[in-house]
């Protein structure tokens, strides 16, 4: 009897032991902006949450700003954050590190005019309607591209607006251009022309990049996930830069990264053309993150406090980036 109910405890505990492993697994939010690169062909397939060892949810937000105030709340560890947002977060002091660049921002970002509206160059854009989320990577470079071309920010209205909000407002005429990123960049080049890209504004001293951030205390504690999150990020790629033409519309990633993002898969392999991706043996390097990005970000965080964006500036930025996950990830 006593043996019979020991077999019977123990195929019960059994039955129940994926369950168990389930409920203790820890949660984790991982922020993104829903932008098609390489890395989110893997999101629905669970890959990340058996590498990392965490439950992921995956978030999208419309906004750097939304990003820095889920991260200076605690709600998200780990997040895709663009450069000027996180010189932005860096100079608040926010408790946050970049640890790996996602894209470089070349033509995936750029000033488009609405058809009809006379804008045509830059110096069309006075007394123009022109709409950016306000504190974002585009909201640098549209900034940098008027300071470059002399225009004072007074001389037009910049308009605040999401992404999602940027594609209502063009297809009723209310905004006359904008500076956005895929996928809502080729939705309005449907009916508007490029005026430039991110790759122009980056050659006139203002670059910007996609990278991935995480809180501080979080990435001390979880070394082994975050270089799980880096080595997996790379695998992808990599794979994209062996045969950039064999990510066709009907090929299997670009369908999986269109499914997680909503993008249209014809336009895929076309925004994907328009970012520069790093192997992650190459961002720790003194051309990235090992050496100019510290200046680079100071750069970018004085340029902002001129034009009234941030309060102050820090003494080293350096402080704000980690090369941990990204030795790891590449020593494995």
């Amino acid at each position: 009897m006593l043996n019979k109910t020991a077999t019977r405890i123990a195929a019960t505990l059994i039955g129940l032991a994926p369950l168990v492993g389930t409920a203790q697994a820890e949660s984790l939010i991982v922020g993104n902006f829903g932008i098609p690169i390489p890395m989110m062909k893997d999101l629905a397939s669970g890959a990340y949450s058996e590498a990392m060892g965490f439950d992921i949810e995956w978030r999208k937000f419309a906004s750097g700003t939304d990003v820095i105030a889920a991260m200076a709340s605690g709600d998200v560890k780990l997040a895709a954050l663009g450069s000027s947002p996180f010189a932005i977060a860096a100079s608040q002091g926010v408790p946050i590190e970049l640890f790996s660049i996602g894209a470089v921002i070349g033509e995936a970002e750029s000033l488009i005019a609405r058809d009809g509206s006379g804008v045509e160059t830059l110096e069309d854009l006075k007394g123009k309607r022109v709409a950016v989320p306000v504190g974002s990577t585009a909201h640098f470079s549209l900034v940098g591209a008027l300071a470059h071309a002399g225009i004072a920010e007074n001389e037009l209205t910049i308009l605040s607006m999401p992404p999602d909000q940027i594609a209502a407002a063009w297809e009723q005429s209310a905004i006359d251009a904008a500076f956005i990123w895929e996928p809502v960049q080729s939705q309005i080049l449907q009916s508007g022309t490029r005026i430039l890209g991110a790759d122009e504004t980056a050659q006139w001293g203002y670059p910007t990049f996609d990278g991935w951030v995480v809180n501080a205390e979080w990435a001390e504690e979880n070394p082994e996930a975050l270089a799980a999150f880096v080595k997996l990020s790379d695998e992808a790629n990599l794979a994209y830069l062996a045969d950039p033409a064999a990510w066709t519309p009907d090929s299997a990633p670009v369908l999986a990264i269109a499914e997680a993002t909503g993008a249209d898969p014809e336009q895929v392999p076309v925004i994907l053309s328009g970012f520069t991706f790093l192997p992650a043996a190459d961002q720790a390097g003194e051309a990235w993150l090992g050496g100019t990005m510290a200046p680079a970000i100071k750069a970018t965080s004085e340029f902002l406090k001129e034009a009234g964006r941030i309060d102050m500036v820090a003494d080293d930025y350096s402080q704000f980036i980690t090369l941990k996950p990204l030795e790891d990830a590449t020593a494995q």
